[in-house]
């Protein structure tokens, strides 16, 4: 078989692994009113609600104009940092019928 073939073979099937594990997780935007700004975090407000997020300024663009009353929209991911799992109780146990 070809080296430049398997070479080519190779790298496609590397970007379309790394395509698919940038596409993991669903990202969400939100439009508001930013209340507070340091250089690690960004807090806005749309209606009632505040929103807290944690930036990082040196991938974040346009991080150090980040003025107290401008409007922005932030797009973000979710994701968790920690997990933890509790048992069912005994009396859940009691309570699920039998098989």
């Amino acid at each position: 078989m070809n080296l430049k073939i398997i070479c080519f073979a190779a790298a496609v099937s590397l970007a379309l692994n790394a395509l698919l594990f940038a596409a993991g997780g669903k990202t969400y935007e939100i439009t508001g009113t930013v209340v507070a700004a340091t250089g690690t975090t960004l807090a806005i407000q749309k209606g009632t609600e505040k929103y807290e997020f944690a930036i990082d300024p040196a991938t974040i663009k346009g991080s150090a104009e980040l003025k107290v009353g401008s409007t922005v929209t932030v797009t973000y991911v979710m994701s968790a940092m920690k997990l933890e799992s509790a048992s069912p109780s005994k009396e859940e146990t009691k309570a699920s019928p039998s098989p």
